[in-house]
């Protein structure tokens, strides 16, 4: 986040500072997800007639970091746009955007 903060004070127009805000915080919020997923998924007991593989296991971990990217991309009422929408105030504002 420190990044924001300079790059507007160094005359980056401030549509670009909010739209890296934007992303950083969707990001974010896909982080979270990621994780939310995998401690849901250690709940859920192994069961079946064979072990999980690795493979299985990379490939579910893979999963849901595409699920919680697409999921934090689409919802617009989430951690990432909350967040987004807290820290856009300490920026300059964008043109012919209300204050």
């Amino acid at each position: 986040m420190s990044g924001v903060g300079p790059a507007a004070r160094l005359g980056a127009p401030a549509a670009d500072a909010h739209a890296k805000l934007r992303q950083a915080a969707h990001q974010l919020e896909a982080v979270f997800l990621t994780q939310l997923m995998q401690v849901m998924r250690e709940t859920v007991p192994e069961g079946g007639f064979m072990p999980r593989s690795d493979a299985e296991k990379m490939f579910t971990a893979m999963l849901d970091e595409r699920l919680a990217g697409s999921a934090a991309a689409r919802n617009e009422r989430g951690i990432g746009e909350t967040l987004y929408r807290q820290l856009s105030r300490l920026l300059p504002p964008e043109e012919g955007a209300p204050r």
